[in-house]
C-alpha cells in the first residue's frame, strides 16, 4: 500500500523573540521555519510515511534555506515551484501566564502568494499518492493562491486520493466572507476535515451551542451538532475532526479533540498542558490524524494518536513536531507522567 502523502502550503521564516520577551525588549531573534501544510509535512516524514511538500519559493538564499530545512527531517522537495521575490517571514512573541502571544505577520507578496493554477504539474506531484492535505492557510494570502488551492483539491480528488483540509482561520489574512466564499469551493473537495473549537462559526457561522472558546470550559458534546452541520453542507465528507482547547491561560491549557463519521461520535482523553510553544499545535494533531487514518488504525486510535501527538508538540519550541511515532505511542500507554527515560 501506498504510504505517499502530499500537502500544500507556504513556509515561512520565523522570527521568534528569545524566551518570553516581548518585541520592544528583543535585541534578537531566534530562527525556524514552518508553516502550517510544512509541519504536517514534517510530522509524517517522522512518523515513517513517504512525504512530500509542495510550495513556491524565491530562488535565493533563503528560499534554499527553507528547502534544506524540510529535506533535513526527510520530507521531499523535487515539487517545490522557485520563482517570485520573496519567502514570507512571521514574527512571533511566545506569551505566558495571562499575557498571549503575539503575531506578526510580513507575507504580503511572497512568492507562494504569487502562484498561479497551472504552476504546479499535479499529475506528476501526485502519481502513487494516497493522500492530500491543504489548509485554509493559503487560500488566504491572495487570489490566485486561493485558485492553485482550488486546482489543487480538485487535482486530488480526481486521482481518487483521500483529500484532508484544515480550515486554519487566520482574521489576519482575510474577512470571514471572503473565507467562506473560497473555503466553500476547497471544501467540496475534501473528505476528511480538520477544524479548531471555533473555526467553523468563523468561516460558515456554525457555532456550537453558547459555548464560550474564552471561558476555559468547552461543552463538548455541542461539537456533534457542528460536525453534522459541515458534513450536511458538504456531502464530500466523511469525518469531521475537531480539537478543542480550553485556555486557562497562555501557559496552561486542556487539550483534546471529538470525531464525527457521520454515525458515531468519538472522544479523546483530555491532557493538562504546560505551554512551551502553541505555534503548530494545531498541525501535528492534523499530521497525527492523517497518519493514523493512512496506515489503518481504528478511528479512535487515530483521533488518540493525533491528540497525543498534539499534546507533545506544546512542549517542543519552534513550528516542527519533532517526535517519532514510538514516543506518541509510548505517551498514550503510559499517560505522561514526565519521568526521565534511562
Amino acid at each position: 500500500m501506498s504510504t505517499k502523502v502530499v500537502t500544500f502550503g507556504e513556509i515561512m521564516l520565523r522570527l521568534s523573540t528569545p524566551g518570553y520577551e516581548r518585541f520592544v525588549q528583543a535585541k534578537q531573534f531566534d530562527v525556524n521555519y514552518g508553516g502550517g501544510e510544512a509541519n504536517v509535512a514534517v510530522s509524517l516524514a517522522n512518523y515513517g510515511l513517504d512525504s512530500y511538500y509542495v510550495t513556491r519559493l524565491p530562488k535565493n538564499d533563503l528560499g534554499d534555506a527553507a528547502e534544506n530545512e524540510l529535506r533535513r527531517y526527510g520530507v521531499h522537495t523535487q515539487h517545490i515551484v522557485r520563482g517570485g521575490e520573496r519567502l514570507g517571514i512571521y514574527f512571533l512573541e511566545t506569551g505566558a501566564s495571562q499575557r498571549a502571544s503575539k503575531v506578526v505577520y510580513d507575507r504580503s507578496q511572497s512568492s507562494i502568494a504569487e502562484i498561479a493554477p497551472g504552476m504546479v504539474k499535479w499529475d506528476a506531484v501526485l502519481e502513487g499518492a494516497l493522500w492530500f492535505h491543504a489548509t485554509g492557510i493559503t487560500p488566504a494570502l491572495s487570489l490566485s493562491a486561493a485558485e492553485a488551492t482550488v486546482e489543487a483539491v480538485k487535482a486530488a480528488r480526481s486521482k481518487g486520493l483521500t483529500v484532508s483540509c484544515d480550515l486554519n482561520y487566520r482574521k489576519k489574512l482575510w474577512t470571514r466572507d471572503q473565507a467562506e466564499k473560497t473555503m466553500t469551493h476547497v471544501m467540496q473537495n475534501v473528505e476528511v476535515a480538520i477544524a479548531n473549537e471555533e473555526d467553523a462559526e468563523m468561516v460558515f457561522g456554525i457555532k456550537a451551542g453558547e459555548t464560550d472558546v474564552h471561558a476555559g470550559k468547552l461543552d463538548v458534546a455541542k461539537y456533534q451538532s457542528v460536525a453534522e452541520q459541515l458534513m450536511k453542507k458538504f456531502p464530500s465528507l466523511k469525518k469531521v475532526a475537531i480539537t478543542l482547547r480550553e485556555s486557562l491561560s497562555a501557559s496552561d491549557n486542556n487539550w483534546s479533540a471529538v470525531l464525527w463519521d457521520g454515525s458515531k461520535f468519538y472522544q479523546s482523553r483530555k491532557y493538562a498542558i504546560r505551554v512551551i510553544d502553541r505555534v503548530g499545535g494545531g498541525d501535528a494533531f492534523g499530521g497525527g490524524l492523517i497518519y493514523g487514518l493512512a496506515t489503518g488504525k481504528s478511528t479512535q486510535d487515530s483521533l488518540e494518536f493525533a491528540v497525543a501527538a498534539s499534546c507533545l508538540k506544546h512542549t517542543i519550541p519552534g513550528d516542527f513536531n519533532h517526535v517519532t511515532a514510538a514516543e506518541v505511542e509510548a505517551l498514550i500507554k503510559e499517560g505522561g507522567s514526565g519521568r526521565v527515560q534511562r
